[in-house]
């Protein structure tokens, strides 16, 4: 593999994936962008995320378009004066459908070196349009424009292959900024982020003041002297991958296991800035705390939980994800490596022992 020329950028990104086929889109998209990008050794992972578009369109029985639903119909409730009983009645008599859109996540990655956060990742929609039903509900009069626009009497079940139209076709999924990331300039990009909010709070900060009352009086002590590594705060986002290049788990690639739901957008002139890790293959059963759970039992069940991703460590990092491996999991074990109750790879219990002293999650 030789060494890559360029970054791809959203532009050029776009101008690939318009280029492809529909009917050879799944086996064509890889190639299609390592011809594009070369010195990349592109890799798919697809996520199991059913999402629909607020893109519709109106057509006639035989396929044929006529437009766009809410341009389209906002004309026809000019024609009526605005009434909505009018056109419902009208509509429904006519054999008009509509569309709508169907998608499913993608990503695309592709390492630019050996450490954990030497990636770029591409989000993408996998999309197909779907003959969805009729123009209206026949047998419900709608009472709102709402109700004619964004219609909510299309089946949600699964479509049968006679009712596609087109696609399917692969779009930049550039929903909070983070459609093309390059990992390790943009976890630079959340620290930079970080730092300079809490930088910006520095007078604020100096005079805060903890109160605490007590028998002998009130006591104030200044927050900073209290919290004195407060403006050293690192992004949970920059904990992970740190966690990882230190764990036993750096034996393998992060995208091989993740995928980043990334966000950078400003909001009320706030940079927000971070992502949401979403694992790619996610265990069978939760891994939950219970009043009966030891933690030589627990010790089992995160085995086993790693031998099922394939993963050594993978357990620790589907609990800072919070959903598949409880916290308390993690607590618990911690305290078993204090007592020596237990034993951890040294690696993995100094990250662990981290952890438990300063928890983060998603």
């Amino acid at each position: 593999m030789t060494a890559p020329v360029r970054l791809p950028d959203a532009a050029s990104l776009e101008t690939v994936l318009a280029g492809l086929d529909p009917v050879s889109a799944d086996a064509e998209l890889i190639p299609t962008l390592a011809a594009a990008f070369p010195g990349f050794d592109f890799s798919i992972a697809h996520l199991d995320d059913d999402y629909w578009r607020d893109t519709r369109a109106v057509i006639r029985p035989d396929g044929t378009r006529i437009g766009e639903l809410r341009s389209w119909m906002t004309a026809e409730l000019a024609k009526d004066g605005g009434d909505i009983k009018a056109v419902w009645q009208r509509l429904k008599e006519t054999d008009l459908q509509i569309t709508e859109w169907r998608g499913t996540s993608a990503f695309v990655f592709a390492p630019t070196g050996p450490a954990a956060a030497d990636y770029i990742q591409i989000a993408l929609g996998r999309e197909t349009e779907w003959r969805a039903g009729p123009i209206v509900n026949p047998d419900y009069r709608p009472w709102g424009e709402e109700e004619l626009f964004d219609p909510s009497w299309p089946r949600r079940d699964e479509p049968s292959e006679a009712d596609r139209l087109a696609g399917p076709v692969y779009r930049l999924l550039n929903r909070a900024g983070g459609a093309f990331v390059h990992i390790r300039s943009f976890l630079e990009r959340c620290g930079r982020i970080e730092r300079e909010k809490r930088e910006a709070r520095r007078p604020e900060m100096e005079r805060r003041v903890i109160r605490e009352v007590g028998p002998e009086g009130t006591r104030e002590t200044p927050f900073l002297e209290a919290v004195p590594d407060w403006f050293d705060h690192v992004p949970r986002e920059m904990r992970f991958f740190r966690d990882w290049e230190e764990s036993s788990a750096r034996s393998q690639r992060v995208f091989a296991h993740w995928a980043l739901d990334v966000r950078d957008y400003t909001y009320q002139g706030e940079r927000e800035v971070g992502f949401i890790p979403r694992p790619l293959n996610p265990p069978r059963e939760r891994l939950l705390m219970t009043p009966e759970s030891s933690v030589h039992v627990l010790m089992d069940r995160i085995e086993a939980v790693d031998r099922e991703l394939g993963l050594p460590f993978g357990w620790f990092f589907l609990m800072t994800h919070g959903h598949w491996v409880d916290p308390d999991v993690g607590a618990a074990i911690a305290l078993g490596l204090k007592a020596q109750r237990v034993r951890l790879p040294d690696p993995d219990a100094r990250v662990l022992l981290r952890w438990a002293d300063r928890t983060y999650g998603f």
